[in-house]
């Protein structure tokens, strides 16, 4: 786990709030003015509030922008004893959520922040107000999610390399590691912007997971997968119907070899058939990093305008 106090050059100047609430240590960031609209953003695979670093600071001077990490991320505790599974990620986001009392949500997700973030948008539509998908999958009960789902997969060098290493039982030795092959890992999934890494940059992603014990989160998102472990939200029909009406967004990263456009923006597009999306050619996976300016432009743009 990184210090509570760890700023990394100044580069991640907020400071540490804590709560208890999911019933581990759950770091988050929590910038703004109290009573300004509620951002909410939702980190991935093997990222941390870090990713949001731009944002927050785009957004804050007018805007609460609340930026957790998941359990097993970040600057939040690994517990032993817990299951690292999409159902436990949405039930620690409910708890932490009720806790801070946050309502008239604007919910920025990327990678599985987006089914973290629609999973809670299933069981609690009414403190939703706006949705944004950056290189996030909404995931919300589509007929044609599985199938989705497994035409990404075969052409996902990602979801390719967690399934064979499952099989072969290399997928705990190579995340169990991650502090030491961060960079081959977040390469993997993919980011364009090779002039961010610095020994800086991977200090910020790499120490999170200095050793065994603080890579369960990492290891567990990845498992899931590979063993059908995970549990999509289905919402009910009324739940389904509110958040239909919300005003959203996508963002999409083009080069996004880990989450292709062509299989996830038809499901966005199926809850928000009147939505826009924003397509960025030559921006990757990890879109935050590759293209920082440009979507704290479209998300402040968005905001404003709903």
């Amino acid at each position: 786990m990184i210090p509570s106090d760890a700023t990394f050059a100044g580069t991640f100047p907020f400071a540490p709030q804590f709560t208890d609430a999911p019933g581990f240590r759950m770091h988050y960031v929590d910038e703004g003015p109290r009573d300004g609209e509620i951002i909410l953003c939702l980190h991935g695979e093997p990222t941390w509030g870090y990713l949001f670093r731009h944002l927050i600071s785009t957004l804050s001077p007018t805007h609460r922008v609340v930026v957790p990490d998941h359990m097993g991320f970040g600057k939040s505790e690994t517990p032993a004893g817990r299951s690292y599974w999409l159902q436990d990620h949405v039930a620690n986001l409910e708890a932490f959520i009720i806790a801070l009392g946050l309502t008239d949500i604007t919910l920025v997700m990327h990678d599985f922040g987006g089914p973290v973030g629609m999973g809670f948008a299933a069981r609690h539509p009414n403190r939703i107000h706006r949705i944004i998908s950056a290189n996030g999958p909404t995931l919300f009960g589509q007929p044609d999610l599985l199938d989705r789902l497994t035409a990404n997969t075969a052409v996902s060098p990602w979801f390719q390399w967690i399934a064979k290493a499952e099989a072969d039982g290399t997928l705990g030795p190579v995340l169990n590691n991650l502090g030491f092959n961060i960079l081959s890992t977040l390469k993997l999934n993919g980011f364009e912007n090779n002039a961010v890494i610095t020994d800086l940059w991977l200090d910020a992603y790499g120490s999170p997971f200095a050793n065994e014990a603080e890579c369960r989160g990492a290891l567990g998102w990845a498992k899931g997968f590979a063993t059908g472990t995970h549990q999509f939200e289905t919402p009910d029909p009324a739940a389904g119907s509110i958040i239909r009406s919300k005003p959203a967004l996508a963002i999409w990263g083009e080069a996004d070899r880990t989450l292709h456009a062509e299989h996830f923006l038809p499901l966005f597009s199926a809850i928000f058939p009147s939505a826009s999306i924003e397509r960025l050619p030559g921006v990757g996976h990890y879109c935050f990093e590759d293209a920082p300016e440009a979507i704290s432009s479209l998300i402040s743009d968005f905001v404003r305008r709903t």
